[in-house]
């Protein structure tokens, strides 16, 4: 549906606050779509994401400001999501031997099979993308919105 319809508006000002509009709405309705997703494995898109990262270090352990580095919502508190894994028996906290101060996190093996539990669900939110566009335009999109960070 196009974004005239979903936000029920006519005009905007030009080409670039409709960009930047249907950028943020489609933001909203990707995360949506995970939220909806993932509530059946009690995580939140948040949470799912430190698994995944922990996940790409196992069987190493990092520190949570390694993790909120990594995270794709920067908004994110880490530490919190951390907290409420742990106690989900997901991940599992140790002092760092290095460094007194540092906390260092790694995914249980309850978190690896959670993620392999989930993986199908992810799959198949991909599956969708490719139904509506191609690897090209996918790959033009990429391009365009690692542009517009820089």
């Amino acid at each position: 549906m196009k974004l005239e319809e979903e936000i029920k508006q006519k005009k905007f000002k030009d080409e670039f606050q409709k960009l930047a509009l249907n950028i943020m709405f489609t933001g909203n309705w990707l995360s949506n779509q995970s939220i909806k997703s993932f509530k059946p494995f009690g995580i939140s898109p948040q949470q799912y994401n430190v698994l995944r990262i922990l996940k790409g270090q196992y069987p190493q352990a990092i520190s949570v400001n390694s993790i909120t580095e990594r995270m794709l919502d920067k908004n994110s508190n880490a530490s919190r999501l951390v907290d409420k894994l742990v106690v989900k028996k997901l991940v599992e906290r140790a002092v760092c031997e290095k460094d007194r101060r540092q906390v260092d996190v790694a995914i249980t093996q309850n978190g690896i099979d959670l993620l392999e539990e989930m993986k199908d669900i992810v799959e198949s939110s991909n599956i969708q993308f490719s139904k509506k566009i191609t690897k090209e335009e996918a790959k033009i999109m990429n391009e365009i919105l690692d542009k517009l960070r820089e």
